[in-house]
């Protein structure tokens, strides 16, 4: 078979290029940034520093994966030779943006999509014939997609692309991965990226909202971040920078610009689709430590091309408790009000690395405020993230995949008409701490199997419980906190569920013949 779903091939577009000097140097290396890696320091048991080396996206999906690049003999393989649909493709857009390569003109969005379209029919033709110079298989056309994998400004080619130039057409894309693009503009010192028109040689124009929402397509009254029903936002994956200290592109100003909340450029708030997956990590927009060439970037990237198991999970808060002075305080009819940080990770067995990670001491953490959480009886939407059968460690003594999600609740800041409370306050406390072990398995052709366990119980990495499973069938419900009809509650206290939707992805892959990575 010349197409084995789920191994398509991945057309990488990378993110944006400011001055001259730095479109010179992207049209200058032949995969765009892909091949990157990063040596992270790491202290071990004895506190002894070691190496962590990640070798880069690139590498990792040839060792893992089996895909090769696309290039052979100082160019792209040529047009009239078979290339194997596990093949990595660089969109190379900025070569027509080069004074040595090209006009030495930028392009809009718009035309760069188009040129997008070209190049995506240019590999289903090579991908789709069975041997150098044959016609292609009619067959293999009808299977032919490929992953969309994109950095920053490449997500938002990618969408005009989908929501511009194939509104009409078959755009053979089956899933897209966008690494911190700001799918709803970016903002510069909180207010909107300007549009200068022709004092703007660098398109910052790109990143205003009202230009967006123009060359995606949109009316006015929508938002930037809406795919507007051109591509399934559940197969559209988000991965969300949360570090804005280490980022040091646009002349060292951007971090001070966007600040917290932010991965150095693009806000945390504008880096998602509307109701597409998403996971958050600790690291910076780009750089030596950015988060493409990040571990945590490419396992989430491997799972959600790969996967067979998709997680969702989301908290909810059924009662939250005040303390004791506070609450006498509310029953005198005093006006109350008060925030709570929820810190979440998760981390698969075996792993070194965060598939997701928001912490307050990052300033990343998610943000509640008393009482709209328990009203709205809406949970918090935590993460996404994609379990691989073929990534388990070979020595695991069971069969089932398992994974581990921590939930901290930071104590609120509280204030009393207006007025700061700081009595028996102490900062940064935990009104609620658990690690849940989750242990999963699907048998063939039944529906998933979920065993759990609670660290403050049975101790970290045990999963003996099952949960209760909604009488819908797509969703469990862990209870948390403290027991419904407490006489004593603690004060301040969490009381609520982690919900956890488990659904399949792809097809597990048994003949792939390569060896599995150690985690799992």
């Amino acid at each position: 078979m010349l197409i084995e779903p789920p191994f398509y091939p991945i057309v990488y577009i990378r993110g944006f290029a400011a001055t001259r000097s730095e479109i010179e140097e992207t049209a200058a290396t032949p995969y765009m940034g892909l091949e990157l890696g990063s040596t992270k320091i790491r202290q071990d048991w004895e506190g002894k520093i070691v190496r962590y080396i990640f070798e880069s996206p690139l590498v990792r999906l040839m060792k893992d994966e089996g895909y090769i690049d696309s290039f052979s003999n100082g160019d792209f393989i040529p047009e009239n030779k078979h290339v194997p649909s596990k093949s990595i493709w660089i969109f190379r857009y900025y070569e027509k943006a080069s004074d040595d390569l090209g006009s030495g003109e930028r392009q809009s969005i718009p035309e760069i999509a188009a040129d997008l379209r070209r190049f995506i029919l240019r590999i289903r033709s090579q991908v789709c014939r069975p041997k150098d110079d044959a016609p292609e298989d009619p067959e293999a056309n009808k299977q032919f997609k490929v992953y969309l994998v994109a950095h920053s400004m490449g997500g938002l080619i990618a969408r005009c692309y989908l929501q511009n130039v194939c509104k009409t057409n078959d755009h053979f894309v089956d899933k897209v991965y966008t690494y911190a693009t700001p799918h709803n503009g970016i903002d510069l010192l909180g207010m909107n990226a300007p549009h200068l028109g022709p004092l703007d040689p660098f398109h910052i124009k790109n990143f205003n909202r009202k230009e967006i929402r123009k060359y995606l397509f949109l009316q006015g009254h929508q938002e930037a971040n809406t795919l507007n029903e051109a591509f399934p936002p559940d197969r559209f994956f988000c991965l969300v920078g949360t570090n804005h200290r280490d980022y040091a592109a646009f002349y060292n100003l951007s971090k001070k610009a966007t600040g917290p909340m932010s991965d150095g450029l693009v806000m945390i708030s504008n880096a998602t689709v509307e109701g597409a997956p998403r996971a958050f990590v600790h690291r910076s927009h780009s750089g030596p430590y950015g988060i493409v060439n990040s571990e945590e970037g490419y396992q989430n990237l491997r799972r959600f091309l790969f996967g067979q198991v998709r997680v969702d999970a989301l908290l909810a808060a059924d009662e939250m408790t005040l303390p004791p002075n506070i609450q006498k305080m509310k029953d005198k009819g005093r006006e109350i009000r008060a925030s709570y940080h929820i810190e979440t990770t998760a981390q698969v067995r075996g792993a070194r690395y965060f598939l997701h990670e928001r912490k307050k001491d990052q300033e990343s953490a998610l943000y509640k405020q008393y009482g709209e959480w328990v009203k709205d009886h809406k949970p918090a939407y935590l993460f996404s993230g994609y379990l691989d059968k073929r990534a388990k460690n070979p020595g695991s003594e069971d069969s089932a995949l398992a994974f581990a999600i921590r939930i901290a609740i930071k104590s609120p800041e509280y204030t009393v008409d207006n007025k700061f409370w700081f009595d028996a306050h102490y900062e940064g406390a935990d009104i609620f701490i658990e690690t849940i072990t989750f242990h999963v398995e699907c048998p063939p052709g039944q529906g998933p199997k979920v065993r759990y366990g609670l660290a403050s119980d049975n101790g970290p990495g045990a999963a003996q419980l099952k949960p209760k499973e909604d009488p819908s069938g797509e969703k469990y419900i862990i209870p948390l906190g403290f027991t419904e009809g407490d006489p004593n509650p603690p004060r301040p206290g969490f009381r609520g569920g982690l919900e956890l939707r488990i659904s399949p992805w792809n097809p597990l892959i048994i003949h792939s013949g390569l060896s599995p990575e150690i985690v799992g």
